[in-house]
């Protein structure tokens, strides 16, 4: 019989948004998960339901799900979809039968118990994990947010339990990052909750410095248990020896058959990945490209937009309109071309040829000082120089210091961003392979591995002690 100390420990992973989710967040989890099997952890996550990712959002990434390791088990505990439905055959008994008592009971729940829609999801989950904790008991839970239900359900499993637990910020819940300001009026009972859980977990985890300083300052009681665990990139995005080569000699060949000269430069391809959003400053993006296209240096240039078009199903429409594009991606009629194209969603796999085809990527970012987006790690890793939009002083400014290929126009300035795209793009002409490798280097201290090592180390002191 073995001893404990010779068992794998076990943690449950409370992650909603996980493969075949596409949520922005879910990178950050898929690595987590996958790191830390790799470092000899029985790993169970609960996640989403699957009708609610194909059914309600239709946000899913099927090629994602492939990327995740197949030792890690995965629970989908169910979701009370109440203020999703708009269908009326999709109403529980008790909604169709008194309607008005659904939703005082709806309402009940949302202002007096959990304040959040997913809370039916974190209470199922932690009916779930009782289960298989009197099979194989956990020892220790992880909970990312958001949604921030998992919070609440870390916490009431360790009340129930004992068992310790940590809490993820992959978002901020009660700032509002994107305005920099309280995203609830003093006396809500979100604050009482946070600093409830904060109180009890045994570590609480932030993607950037400026947000665990923000929660430090407001709960200074629990300070010394934060710590900043930074998103960091994946070495299955990258292009492998054999796909580069693939993409040179199909560049070569396309070359040929438009009977284009050796020495004649080929239009310069910008490019951003990753999925587009409403908070993002599109139309200033769009319009510097298209000032900074009447530069001879950039003439017949692409700005190449790659990924989905908001999280939700009726999102593509207003975002194409923003771009100023046509259903079918491309400029409207009757209007100065942009040199924008929508060349729609990318699969996980696909990703690398998106890195190795381009020459300039674009990181267009919203929000203001507290906002790191997962994607940076990425451009920096690929390589390439990189062109910011996005208002000065951003978090993840202090990740991009010191990258030799970033051009920063450091305003949403539409002349200024003209300018750093020109800039970038002559960057793109004369890069040698010699530049490209220090500015990969100054990236591998972002891989996920080596961002992930400190928090699993961590996890094992809280198991141990």
């Amino acid at each position: 019989m073995k001893n404990r100390s010779d068992r794998r420990p076990r943690v449950l992973y409370l992650a909603f948004y996980f493969p075949p989710s596409r949520a922005s967040g879910v990178y950050r989890a898929r690595a987590t998960a996958n790191h830390l099997v790799e470092r000899g952890w029985d790993v169970t996550v609960c996640a989403a339901p699957f009708d609610f990712l194909y059914d309600v959002i239709g946000s899913v990434d099927e090629e994602l799900s492939k990327t995740v390791d197949p030792r890690i088990h995965v629970e989908r505990p169910e979701l009370n979809k109440y203020s999703w439905q708009n269908d009326l055959r999709e109403f529980s008994w008790l909604r169709r039968s008194f309607p008005l008592m659904a939703q005082r009971v709806y309402k009940f729940s949302q202002t007096k118990l959990f304040p959040e829609r997913y809370s039916s999801w974190a209470w199922a989950s932690v009916m779930r994990a009782l289960k298989l904790h009197t099979k194989k008991r956990f020892d220790v839970v992880v909970a990312t947010g958001n949604p921030f239900a998992s919070f609440g359900a870390a916490w009431m499993f360790n009340r129930l339990t004992g068992v310790p637990y940590v809490m993820d910020y992959r978002d901020s819940w009660t700032l509002e990052i994107f305005h920099d300001e309280p995203a609830f009026p003093e006396g809500h009972i979100a604050w009482g909750w946070e600093k409830r859980m904060l109180a009890k977990a045994s570590a609480s985890v932030f993607v950037n410095e400026a947000l665990r300083g923000w929660h430090a300052e407001r709960y200074p009681e629990v300070a010394d248990r934060m710590m900043v665990v930074p998103n960091g990139w994946d070495a299955d995005v990258l292009p492998t020896a054999e796909e580069k080569e693939a993409v040179a000699k199909a560049a070569a060949e396309a070359a040929e058959a438009a009977g284009q000269e050796q020495d004649q430069p080929k239009p310069l391809k910008f490019a951003y990945l990753g999925t587009l959003t409403a908070k993002q400053p599109v139309e200033e993006m769009a319009e510097a490209f298209k000032i900074a296209r009447r530069h001879p240096d950039l003439a017949d240039a692409e700005l190449q937009i790659h990924g989905h078009l908001g999280f939700f199903k009726n999102s593509p429409g207003a975002l194409k309109a923003r771009l100023g594009l046509d259903d079918e991606g491309n400029h409207l009629e009757g209007v100065e071309d942009t040199g924008l194209r929508y060349l729609g969603p990318v699969s996980k796999t696909e990703v690398s040829r998106v890195y190795e085809e381009a020459d300039v990527l674009v990181f267009l970012a919203g929000g203001g000082r507290y906002v790191t987006s997962g994607k940076i790690f990425e451009y920096m890793a690929s390589g390439h120089p990189i062109v910011s939009v996005h208002q000065p002083g951003i978090a993840a400014q202090d990740v991009l210091e010191g990258y030799p290929l970033w051009f920063n126009a450091n305003s949403l300035d539409v002349d200024a961003l003209a300018a750093s795209m020109v800039a970038a793009g002559k960057a793109a002409r004369d890069l040698t392979p010699d530049q490209r490798a220090v500015a990969q280097q100054h990236a591998q201290t972002y891989t996920r591995e080596a961002t992930l090592i400190p928090f699993e180390e961590r996890l094992r002191e809280i198991v141990g002690a």
